[in-house]
């Protein structure tokens, strides 16, 4: 059930509706991948490299997914995608929160507007909070400390010694020097801290419902801690406020007792001070807020998919798959596969989906390892480390030529055989950057090496393979239908092997002159008399 009668608010109704589609919103990359870049991944059994998410399009697959409502949950999103978890707890917790979602409406209402309180783009620096050093305070601190002092002294005598208005005028010029040198500072710390502010008042009201709480009994503790930072940084919770609501007049004469007592640097570098130690209880906030949010985006994902499924993570060797289908194309052809003790050689021509089905497997295999949901009837899977080599190309600003980068993106797939791991191997056209028989050579030897205990799926143009590696792989291939002048994809997944090619027809329905496709008509049938690797 997408929502209930009972809930009568329009805001989040009409939110969650419009998050039934992928986002319209401009994604910042840049940001949203700094919580992950900067991560520090020891306890995760593998991290997803660039090469394998630029594979598999995994930046445009985080697009369609992403329904999170806050930027703290779009960052916690971001790197569940590119990292794949040791153990299963990860999924049992969200699958525990969702569950909360499905049976109780009230407490969606309470996430959806707390979680709103975090859209601001300023929220992607409360990560740099924990994340990165901090600035130091100034070995002059004292002096600082030295003329509030002097200046609340001058204040407050003032009045029975008019006089010292005088003394106070002087210092007032002398911390205004310092009040302005201080504004580097602040500008560092502008957007993060009243955003750490707003972070852990939402992280006291979620904390409220027992249903997100659940095993998480110190987050209450980290909580409290945070707030005693966001008391000392109050003040740049009442500059923002003032900004918007005071006059100008009233903005003024804060400005001026501001000066007057050097109050930023005083607030600031105590802040700091707090902030440098409890970097873990403001993760611990962090990652809160997030996972409430991302079980959010996939309870919402899960109610705008035409069908899904949850995964099971299996301990036999094994892969299933019932239709299976690939979540950026559209009206995608839905396959099926069993895996058993072998690995995956498909042929095919080009554009029949060798590639795009290849993709479909790397992607739900990561996303049953994720996010515990995976664009099919049913899937099931070991535990896999996902690597590949699909998409490559020649690096022209260091002279490496395509073959080059094949061979290095290969030789570390080769470096993770390891005793205890099992790999998911995605390529596409093998060695493609060298001559036939080399490629067909050098093919058939890694195959066999990658596939000792590894699942390998992988797409060949070269025929000669299928007969080399048939104990080994079992053989899939995908086909078109030629009339006379067209030509019909059906991107039907089909088991066997190639039994014929269609290359020659497509040169003549394209309109090549006869004789070009008689001579290479003939030419072909010769090549076929012609045994391979000699």
């Amino acid at each position: 059930m997408w929502w209930t009668k009972s809930n009568n608010d329009k805001k989040v109704y009409e939110l969650l509706k419009k998050l039934k589609s992928p986002k319209e919103d401009y994604f910042f990359f840049s940001q949203i991948q700094r919580y992950f870049r900067k991560l520090n991944h020891q306890k995760v059994r593998q991290v997803i490299s660039d090469k394998t998410n630029n594979d598999l399009d995994l930046d445009e697959v985080f697009m369609y997914i992403d329904r999170t409502i806050s930027k703290v949950g779009q960052q916690y999103l971001y790197n569940a995608l590119r990292t794949l978890p040791k153990d299963n707890e990860g999924n049992d917790v969200q699958e525990r929160l969702i569950n909360s979602l499905n049976t109780d409406p009230k407490l969606v209402t309470q996430i959806v507007l707390q979680l709103s309180k975090l859209k601001n783009n300023d929220v992607f620096g409360i990560s740099n909070l924990f994340q990165d050093k901090q600035a130091s305070k100034p070995s002059w601190f004292w002096i600082i400390q030295l003329l509030f002092a002097s200046s609340v002294i001058c204040l407050a005598l003032a009045f029975f010694m008019p006089w010292l208005f005088i003394v106070l005028l002087g210092l007032f010029a002398a911390n205004s020097l310092i009040h302005f040198w201080n504004k580097g500072n602040i500008f560092q710390y502008s957007s993060s801290l009243p955003q750490l502010i707003i972070l852990n008042n939402v992280s006291r009201e979620l904390s409220k419902h027992t249903a997100l709480t659940v095993g998480k009994a110190e987050i209450f503790q980290s909580i409290s801690d945070v707030h005693s930072i966001c008391k000392k940084m109050s003040i740049f919770k009442l500059e923002a406020t003032l900004k918007d609501d005071m006059t100008m007049v009233a903005d003024s004469i804060f400005e001026f007792m501001k000066i007057l007592f050097l109050l930023e640097p005083i607030f600031l570098f105590r802040g700091i001070d707090k902030i440098k130690s409890m970097k873990k209880q403001i993760h611990d906030s962090f990652e809160f807020i997030g996972q409430i949010d991302m079980a959010l985006s996939i309870w919402i994902l899960r109610q705008s998919l035409h069908k899904y499924c949850t995964p099971e993570i299996s301990v036999s060797e094994s892969i299933m798959a019932k239709n299976l289908y690939h979540p950026l194309v559209e009206d995608c052809t839905e396959n099926s596969i069993d895996v058993f003790n072998k690995s995956i050689l498909l042929t095919g021509s080009n554009m029949s989906g060798k590639t795009t089905f290849i993709r479909t497997m790397g992607i739900n295999s990561l996303l049953a390892q994720t996010i515990n949901t995976c664009f099919a009837d049913s899937f099931s899977i070991p535990k896999l480390n996902i690597h590949s080599a699909v998409r490559i190309s020649d690096d022209l600003l260091s002279s490496k030529s395509y073959y080059f980068e094949e061979v290095t993106t290969i030789k570390e797939m080769i470096g993770q055989c390891k005793d205890g791991v099992t790999n998911l191997f995605l390529l596409d056209e093998i060695f493609k950057g060298t001559n036939t028989n080399e490629r067909i050579a050098a093919g058939k030897a890694v195959l066999s090496h990658l596939n000792n205990n590894n699942f390998v799926f992988v797409s060949t143009h070269d025929l000669e393979l299928t007969e080399m590696l048939k104990n080994e792989y079992e053989m899939y291939h995908f086909t078109e239908v030629i009339n006379e002048d067209t030509i019909k994809f059906d991107y039907m997944l089909k088991k066997g092997e190639l039994e014929f090619t269609n290359a020659l027809k497509i040169l003549r329905i394209n309109g090549y002159p006869t004789q070009i496709v008689d001579e290479a008509n003939s030419i072909a049938q010769s090549l076929k008399n012609t045994l391979p690797l000699q």
